[in-house]
């Protein structure tokens, strides 16, 4: 009798260790495309990523670089004040995306120009995205709004 209770120990222990290692290795295999990093468009034009990295970027709609293409592509350049980035977005732009607002845009860095599949935009007049914040900081042109 005690040797089945040993056994039985033994193969939930063993089952356990398994279902641990299925867990780890499953958001493993996901966490690549889960986690999408944010960077600024300094950050981009120092280090450009390579082009299979889908990641964030984010800073001002850079003035007078807004360009609507034929049909819904779009180019514009992000900056941050210290280096502007080229992106182009095909697809509906939120409402309240403008020259010279905050945005925050999600694709690939291809050939000198941020290929975006996102693009998200403040959602009142006050809004800007931590992460821009913080880049436009760093910068050292950020202002307070209302201020």
């Amino acid at each position: 009798m005690k040797g089945l209770k040993k056994q039985r120990r033994i193969q939930v222990i063993v089952l356990a260790v398994v279902a641990m290692i299925a867990a780890f290795s499953a958001f493993y295999i996901a966490a690549p495309d889960a986690l999408q990093f944010f960077r600024s468009p300094s950050e981009v034009a120092d280090a450009p990523p390579p082009p299979t990295e889908v990641f964030r970027i984010g800073g001002l709609v850079e003035e007078g670089t807004l360009v609507r293409g034929q049909g819904e592509t779009v180019t514009f350049s992000v900056t941050d004040g210290g280096a502007s980035i080229a992106v182009s977005y095909t697809g509906v732009l939120p409402d309240l995306f403008g020259e010279g607002e905050g945005m925050v845009g999600t694709g690939r860095y291809v050939d000198g120009v941020f290929e975006a599949s996102e693009i998200l935009a403040r959602h009142d007049e006050t809004y800007m995205p931590a992460e821009v914040i913080d880049a436009l900081k760093e910068q050292g042109v950020y202002q307070e709004p209302n201020g």
